[in-house]
């Protein structure tokens, strides 16, 4: 699978979460309408971002979570079953910073081996903005109230907590590109 469409991302991710995690299934259709936004700063790109938007939760999906890190085994899956589109795969492994929480996981030789960073600036931020606006149950918020959410609901002292509060400086940067960018563009 070379080419990436939302309708095909779409259907993988609603498989994957839809009925086991529907919560991960709303916050994950909450930044594809992110994605959708945004999308107009990418141009040929917009659908790849759609794409990736809906599908980087999926490696919560229960039959997934192999690692326990949900950034390696959605990307992992979608290499394994789908052959995936590269690009797809890089933003999905590392979406928000993840490399940041695999290294508190001991897993950042794996992740950025298997699937190195993406270097498409305007991209990677795009997809970040577009998952640190969203809540969990997909309504609307800002990157600070997110990072808050996220610390509140996993503990400032676990792995996730200590990732996010490492990486939010770099995801209200990315943030605020995109809402400048967003900004500057003509309605």
């Amino acid at each position: 699978m070379n080419e990436v469409t939302l309708d095909w991302a779409g259907r993988i991710a609603e498989a994957e979460l839809g009925k086991t995690l529907p919560r991960r299934w709303a916050h994950s259709q909450g930044v594809a309408a992110r994605a959708a936004e945004a999308g107009r700063l990418l141009g040929r790109d917009a659908e790849l971002l759609a794409a990736a938007a809906v599908l980087h939760d999926v490696g919560y999906a229960p039959r997934l979570a192999t690692t326990g890190f949900h950034p390696l085994d959605g990307a992992r899956f979608l290499r394994d079953e789908y052959q995936a589109n590269d690009r797809l795969m890089q933003l999905v492994a590392n979406h928000s910073f993840a490399l940041l929480e695999a290294e508190e996981r001991g897993l950042r030789d794996k992740l950025a081996s298997e699937f190195p960073l993406l270097e498409e600036p305007l991209l990677v931020d795009a997809l970040v903005y577009c998952d640190m606006t969203t809540t969990p149950d997909g309504g609307r918020t800002t990157a600070q109230e997110r990072v808050a959410e996220i610390v509140g609901r996993y503990g400032a002292d676990s792995v996730v907590g200590r990732f996010i509060r490492r990486a939010a400086p770099e995801i209200f940067s990315s943030v605020g590109r995109i809402e400048a960018a967003l900004a500057a563009q003509p309605r």
